[in-house]
């Protein structure tokens, strides 16, 4: 293994941050480390709605590519970014304990959302569709790049309101007072989560990241992850899924909504943390012949 461990990152403020943790936690068992920036496609564009980049991997492709060409060591994600399905040659070695899972709303004023006609700003299909489901009166505006970005964004256009990964704004501690926490929004699969990539011939490094491997975080990203993955989900479907331990009880809640909110289909499952791996696969096959096939069907006609 290297002397210094090389850690491939977008340089966002956010990607930095996460980053940091895991070089942090490395330096503590004794690697050296440094930090290697990547730029991505979607982080020049910041016009282009995200979904029109093609799906799943729209930040991620470029880490990828930098490991396989043996630019970087491992490479640090945001779990929901990723796909489900890792390139040939590259495996997600360890995951970190989840910080905050929530949507939330960021507002200028004390919202009443209730029947009235509001601007809410939010660049995902996932949380637009929730929330037209919701709120169907409301108009939604497009809104992309870094954190700070969209919170200038929102402070410079006459929107209601911005749709945020708490996760996001609190590990940049730019969590403003005036938010809300969504708490009957589905989190995207796997929101929250840090996850480390590297080579699948890498033997050793795959033995250092295990050290950093939560297992509670693994189980629940792995039953949402593979709900997205059966449903064939990405960037461009309105799919959300969150699993939690208590106990040994896993709980799961997943769903699937029509773009424009007109439809959802929900389900909640529980069973013992013994038998949890199989639950989002079978979770979404229920969502499937439920009407989720079709749903899924318009989707990838549209």
């Amino acid at each position: 293994m290297a002397d210094t461990l090389r850690i491939g990152t977008r340089d966002s403020k956010l990607a930095v941050w996460q980053a940091s943790q895991v070089k942090d936690k490395l330096e503590q068992l004794g690697y050296a480390c440094t930090l290697v920036f990547v730029k991505s496609p979607a982080d020049r564009d910041l016009t282009t709605p995200l979904y029109q980049f093609g799906g799943t991997g729209i930040f991620t492709k470029v880490l990828d590519d930098a490991l396989l060409q043996n630019e970087v060591d491992l490479a640090v994600h945001s779990l929901k970014d990723y796909p489900t399905l890792a390139p040939e040659g590259i495996i997600m070695a360890a995951v970190m304990e989840r910080g905050p899972h929530e949507d939330v709303l960021v507002f200028k004023d004390r919202p009443t959302l209730k029947d009235k006609q509001q601007t809410i700003a939010t660049g995902s299909i996932r949380r637009t569709a929730q929330w037209k489901n919701r709120y169907p009166n409301h108009t939604i505006t497009g809104l992309r790049g870094n954190v700070q970005t969209r919170l200038q964004k929102l402070e410079d256009n006459n929107w209601h309101g911005a749709i945020f990964a708490r996760a996001g704004l609190f590990r940049v501690n730019l969590l403003p007072e005036n938010h809300q926490v969504l708490d009957w929004m589905i989190p995207a699969p796997a929101q929250g989560v840090i996850g480390i990539a590297c080579r699948q011939d890498h033997e050793l490094l795959k033995q250092v990241l295990t050290q950093l491997n939560h297992k509670t975080t693994e189980l629940t990203s792995l039953v949402e992850r593979s709900f997205l993955r059966t449903l064939e989900g990405g960037c461009s479907a309105p799919i959300g899924a969150l699993a939690w331990v208590e106990g040994s009880t896993l709980y799961f809640k997943g769903g699937l909504f029509a773009p424009d909110g007109s439809q959802r289909i929900l389900v909640d499952k529980k069973v013992n943390i013994s038998e949890a791996s199989g639950i989002g696969i079978a979770a979404a096959h229920e969502v499937l012949e439920r009407g989720g096939s079709e749903i899924m069907q318009n989707i990838k006609n549209a």
